[in-house]
């Protein structure tokens, strides 16, 4: 028997099955995202305020500054990057907000630090003396990512994610949420809900006291503030960045 045939036969199902594989990872790679989707649709209703782009910065100031930082934060391919070291300070969002969902995207470089802080108010002397914190950082080199309540999406020294808690490798996109409405405050880690809290509620009060924040009387206390993007000195790129009042 000429074993020719079936090894060409074997060669071309083979080369036919991954050529399907691909095509299938390439509908997959161009499929929406659900989350971009239900944006879409609420944009038209006009219900969305995009805060950046992609390539504007209209929509930001340094904290307690009149215009965007002139060294620091740079628009990259579509994002908002802060180059490490290069110094620029806080963002800080023109409006303020009362209750809202804000998202955004976000990814930082190996070992890397940062955050989205909200409900800011300019009255003290950072940005986080005012406002909680949505931790951005990489578990996995970072020192903070060992402790899970100053980990990846965590109230920042408050409360640690839930067991739903997936974040993407370093060098990948995450996916955000923070939603603030009622009294309630919610994180959102890749589409999965990981923190939940009462704004001024008893429990909270009782963490706030127990922490580092016990000697910041602002610290949680505004009904509305600003959004902030912050500046620990690190990598980190945001896109995508949007907000909703309610």
């Amino acid at each position: 028997m000429n074993p020719e045939p079936l090894l060409r036969r074997s060669l071309l199902a083979a080369l036919l099955a991954a050529g399907v594989m691909t095509a299938v990872a390439a509908d997959k790679a161009k499929a929406p995202d659900k989350d971009d989707e239900d944006d879409e649709k609420a944009y038209k209703d006009g219900k969305w305020e995009v805060l950046f782009d992609g390539k504007d910065t209209s929509k930001w100031r340094g904290f307690k500054a009149e215009k965007f930082p002139e060294k620091g934060w740079v628009v990259e391919s579509g994002t908002l990057r802060h180059e490490a070291g290069k110094g620029g300070g806080d963002l800080v969002s023109k409006e303020s907000y009362g209750d809202f969902e804000l998202r955004f995207d976000w990814k930082v470089a190996p070992g890397a630090n940062s955050g989205v802080m909200y409900r800011v108010t300019e009255d003290h002397a950072a940005s986080y003396e005012t406002g909680p914190e949505y931790q951005v950082l990489d578990d996995a080199k970072h020192g903070d990512g060992k402790n899970p309540k100053t980990s990846s999406a965590a109230l920042y020294a408050l409360i640690a994610c839930n067991a739903e808690k997936a974040l993407r490798p370093v060098g990948e996109w995450n996916k955000a949420r923070i939603v603030v409405k009622g009294g309630r405050v919610e994180h959102w880690l890749n589409k999965k809900k990981v923190v939940e809290y009462a704004w001024g509620g008893p429990e909270t009060k009782a963490l706030i006291a127990a922490s580092k924040f016990k000697d910041m009387p602002g610290f949680a206390k505004n009904g509305s503030g600003h959004i902030v993007l912050q500046d620990h000195g690190d990598d980190v790129w945001f896109r995508k960045i949007k907000i909703r009042r309610y």
